[in-house]
């Protein structure tokens, strides 16, 4: 399979996990740059065949959609704006929260979910789930998923694995606590806030990606995508998707 390894761009250090409910294959998800003759790329549709079965996806089934999604590790004074481009434009969108994130903001996490946002789990310490022990990667999942539930009376149903990192036991688990773990067929480096993507730049590219089901990965600490946003789900809307 065409995997990229995106974790090391991200800073994030893989190790070998010692879960064995299935076969150990510790690996950084990347979706890669070669693309089929619609437009998707080919290690997303790869993804998917490999890993449905553990309700792991890269791409949605649904080629009419294309769905947002959002890494909150840190408020970074952007996400009021994000939100402010969503509620306008009538477009909802997945959050995935770690547990800092869950705890500091409440506001904002309020406001999500009044929006009718979905809240995902990024773990609670975002820690990288190949290195962790079974009971271990227990505990970061479900610790912060009671937590959502406790305070702010919100049950998520969706993992997004920090960095990308997986093997086929971390998946399994997730899916044993009732998650499917939804990874992406399209990122680009908008995370690094010291050096931001030009808008114009940014703006064709995310166009430039569109395909049926894809899943867009973003940072919400991002100056560029705030600021770019509601004209990207202009463009895709002209393009006949929906969001």
């Amino acid at each position: 399979m065409r995997f990229k390894a995106f974790a090391a761009a991200l800073g994030c250090v893989l190790t070998l996990s010692s879960l064995s409910a299935f076969p150990v294959s510790a690996q950084g998800y990347g979706q890669g740059k070669q693309v089929n003759e619609n437009n998707v790329p080919i290690g997303a549709v790869e993804f998917n065949n490999a890993y449905k079965e553990l309700n792991a996806l890269a791409l949605s089934e649904d080629e009419r959609y294309i769905i947002l999604t959002f890494d909150q590790g840190y408020e970074n004074g952007y996400t009021t704006k994000i939100l402010d481009t969503l509620k306008e434009k009538n477009v909802k969108a997945i959050f995935f929260l770690t547990g800092d994130y869950a705890k500091r903001e409440r506001a904002l996490v309020e406001r999500m979910v009044a929006e009718g946002h979905v809240l995902g789990n990024h773990g609670m310490t975002h820690a990288a789930m190949p290195t962790l022990s079974a009971d271990e990667l227990e505990t970061e999942i479900v610790s912060l998923h009671d937590y959502v539930e406790a305070e702010y009376g919100y049950t998520m149903q969706y993992l997004r694995p920090p960095c990308g990192e997986f093997t086929d036991s971390t998946l399994a688990a997730a899916q044993k606590l009732g998650y499917s773990t939804v990874f992406w067929s399209f990122a680009y480096v908008d995370w690094l806030t010291d050096s931001q993507p030009d808008e114009a730049q940014a703006l064709s590219e995310l166009t430039d990606s569109l395909h049926g089901g894809a899943i867009y990965l973003l940072h919400s600490v991002s100056a560029t995508n705030a600021a770019v946003l509601g004209d990207f789900i202009d463009a895709a809307r002209a393009k006949g998707y929906q969001l």
